[in-house]
């Protein structure tokens, strides 16, 4: 699956013409709102199949798109999807600007301490919110704690994708070890 990027999840369907719900994996909201091909995942299934989306909408007070499908004329075929992952080739990657990442380039990347460069732990998600946080897993024996950091230029200064690691700025109490 490393040539495929997740960008969204089918959690229900919409109405009776066979449109579905999905709750997005990305920030880019052109990929549920411009049509052409995508790909989706079934449960179970190793290999996507390919599928032309025709139009979709968000749903602000949701946090979901509405989609269209070719060949999705009701309900039932809707539901069927239900649970299927929607999948972009890894190629199709936006182009980013300075200071911006995709999430999947900060998973398993290690977070270090600026001022002393001892290792704090593990990056092993990206959380939305006001501000994105980094859940880190702390390298604390015996132990599966984790902390959340926001993910701002005050407190992450470096990302370094090359070698592979954070350095973080925290503040006093953010980190107990």
């Amino acid at each position: 699956m490393s040539e495929w990027l997740e960008i969204g999840k089918i959690v229900g369907v919409q109405g009776v013409k066979g449109e579905v719900r999905i709750y997005p994996n990305t920030d880019f909201p052109e990929r549920f709102e411009q049509s052409g091909t995508r790909w989706l995942l079934r449960p179970g299934k190793a290999d996507p199949e390919p599928i032309d989306l025709l139009s979709g909408r968000y749903l602000p007070n949701k946090g979901l798109y509405v989609v269209s499908f070719a060949g999705i004329t009701d309900r039932n075929q809707a539901e069927q999807l239900r649970d299927c992952r929607l999948l972009v080739p890894e190629a199709d990657r936006p182009k980013l600007d300075e200071d911006e990442y995709h999430v999947l380039d900060l998973l398993n990347l290690t977070v270090f301490d600026q001022a002393t460069q001892t290792s704090i732990g593990t990056v092993t998600d990206v959380i939305a919110a006001g501000n994105d946080l980094l859940e880190v897993k702390l390298h604390v024996a015996n132990t599966s704690a984790t902390v959340l950091i926001p993910f701002v230029k005050a407190i992450v200064p470096v990302v370094d994708l090359v070698q592979k690691r954070i350095e973080i700025t925290p503040p006093p109490g953010l980190i107990e070890l």
